[in-house]
């Protein structure tokens, strides 16, 4: 068979998010692996794009040539049911889908809804569709009516890293990295640290403040508001060396996350051998596994300063949990392996 595909992203590939980062080194293995890949940028505006925007997409999407499968990244496709019913008349589709649009927190129950249905109208034509978690298939089967035999589970990969340093002046190092977005809980962070001033802490945050304007204000009120401006450190989007040498530096990483299809952040500290503290939301469970850190209840800010406050006063634990981290990363998926399941989900399509 001929192995070549287009692969469609709603905007700049380079883009530092989760979702992006995972597409970029899926379409990196599928070349290795001997496929041909093009890469078809949709724009930006998704997952809500003007009629100018949507109208652009589906210009780029219907000049593919006739037969060629094609990949679209779940921010776009969950929101262009037409065009997909459009799309399968003459090619293979396949939707790749990081976590379900309506579970994006900051939602009106409306907005919800109308993603809900548009997603669920899009996928029921897509010829198969790749997850980044076993807890995304399970919920796009019994919630979108997706039959399990068209999904294909593909987890994120982890690369061989350098196990953390961490500190050695007796001040605990916190990192929190993903998009300031209100997904990712950090005002239920900044919340729960500041009941914590009298321990010994220091807080990095990298992410992307220009996703969500009002979030990354809201978060920089948080901060001032409470004091913790000397504490915290906002550093916006870095570049992957910074971001190594943030978790190298690092005794613990948290993130309370509202809910997350996968979190490559989470494996990215597993590899690096820090104890997680975050939430039980969504496939994180799946991620973290039992020992390598605490795992509280959403939006439980409580849970969380107690969790934050056992973990930062109680070194030895810290490192116990550390080293059931290090033997859990050596059980992650390497990217090729995630590639070759990705590959045999197109294989198929052919």
């Amino acid at each position: 068979m001929v192995k070549r595909v287009a692969f469609a992203v709603p905007g700049d590939l380079a883009t530092p998010t989760g979702g992006f980062a995972y597409d970029r080194r899926i379409i990196s293995e599928l070349e290795r692996l001997g496929w041909t890949v093009d890469l078809i940028d949709l724009g930006d505006g998704f997952p809500h794009p003007s009629s100018e925007q949507r109208q652009a997409a589906g210009a780029r999407l219907l000049s593919i040539p006739t037969g060629r499968p094609i990949v679209i990244d779940g921010l776009a496709f969950g929101v262009l049911p037409d065009l997909a019913s459009e799309l399968r008349r003459e090619h293979a589709l396949m939707a790749l889908v990081h976590h379900p649009l309506a579970l994006e927190s900051g939602l009106s129950a409306g907005q919800a809804e109308a993603f809900r249905a548009s997603e669920h109208a899009a996928l029921a034509v897509a010829s198969h569709i790749v997850v980044t978690s076993a807890a995304t298939a399970r919920l796009l089967a019994a919630n979108y009516d997706v039959p399990a035999g068209r999904i294909t589970v593909a987890c994120p990969g982890t690369d061989a890293v350098p196990v953390a340093l961490g500190s050695s002046d007796g001040i605990v190092r916190l990192l929190a990295v993903g998009a300031i977005v209100p997904r990712k809980g950090y005002d239920l962070l900044i919340a729960a640290l500041a009941t914590l001033i009298d321990l010994p802490w220091r807080l990095t945050i990298a992410g992307d403040r220009s996703r969500d304007p009002q979030a990354a204000a809201r978060l920089e009120d948080d901060i001032l508001r409470f004091g913790l401006g000397e504490r915290i450190a906002v550093l916006g989007a870095v570049s992957d060396e910074r971001l190594a040498a943030c978790y190298a530096d690092a005794d613990i990483f948290t993130l309370p996350s509202r809910y997350e299809g996968y979190g490559m952040a989470f494996s990215e500290a597993i590899a690096r051998g820090l104890p997680v503290i975050a939430t039980n939301a969504g496939a994180i469970p799946e991620t973290v596994p039992g020992g390598a850190g605490v795992l509280i209840p959403p939006d439980d800010v409580p849970a969380l300063a107690g969790a934050l406050q056992r973990l930062i006063a109680n070194r030895d634990e810290r490192h116990r949990m550390a080293a059931v981290a290090r033997d859990a990363a050596r059980k992650f998926p390497t990217w090729e392996a995630s590639a070759r399941m990705f590959a045999r989900a197109l294989e198929a399509l052919a």
